[in-house]
């Protein structure tokens, strides 16, 4: 497959994800260095005791400690970016592994721009919803007996994504997402989501406050 010249480089998506580790965590990236260069330093006394071969193992576990508190740092950096930003919880479960389907398009959503998304996997059937859970209580209730209907012996899960009471903030959603039990086989899995695409989509979010004259869209 030829390589789409358009396509930043592995060192310039290297470089974006520092800036936006930066301006998430100014902290982040001196504690990635001083991490790494500590790791090195402990290596190189135990190399003048044990012998040379210790300095080439400290030079790749210096490098993994960096990359992986780098990795960590610029995940955490990334939610503290994007948490209450509208759609945050879809793009947290976009990038989810394993066998799950996210549907893009808001399973509900009202004048406020609360939205409710939904995910198939393993578990079943997930609605996760974005705003104030008092607002958003009754959109989800609504939407899983209109899942109910079409997937009857399919468990459905409900979670309000936020920071409020109650709520799952945005850093463990996914990681909740993966606790919830495993109800369904792969093939299910598939199928399940053929009949969730069979339900009428949702209209595209609004992108501004809707009239207070104008009756919300059924």
């Amino acid at each position: 497959m030829a390589k789409d010249p358009a396509a930043p480089g592995r060192l310039k998506q290297i470089r974006m994800l520092v800036q936006i580790t930066k301006q998430g965590d100014p902290k982040a990236m001196p504690i990635v260095y001083a991490s790494a260069l500590g790791t090195l330093v402990v290596f190189v006394v135990l190399g003048l005791f044990f012998g040379w071969t210790w300095y080439v193992t400290g030079v790749f576990a210096a490098v993994l400690v960096g990359m992986f508190l780098f990795g960590r740092r610029s995940q955490r950096a990334q939610y503290s970016m994007m948490d209450g930003q509208p759609g945050a919880s879809l793009a947290v479960m976009k990038n989810m592994r394993g066998n799950w389907y996210v549907d893009e398009k808001p399973a509900a959503f009202n004048r406020d721009q609360d939205v409710v998304f939904r995910v198939v996997g393993y578990p079943g059937i997930v609605l996760v919803s974005e705003g104030p859970g008092t607002r958003v209580q009754k959109m989800l209730v609504a939407e899983k007996k209109r899942v109910q209907r079409v997937a009857i012996d399919v468990p459905v899960y409900d979670i309000q994504c936020g920071n409020g009471e109650g709520q799952v903030p945005l850093a463990k959603l996914q990681r909740h997402l993966m606790k919830l039990p495993r109800n369904l086989k792969k093939p299910v899995v598939s199928e399940v989501n053929n009949r969730m695409r069979a339900l009428t989509p949702a209209m595209p979010i609004p992108k501004g406050p809707m009239p207070r004259s104008q009756q919300r869209p059924r």
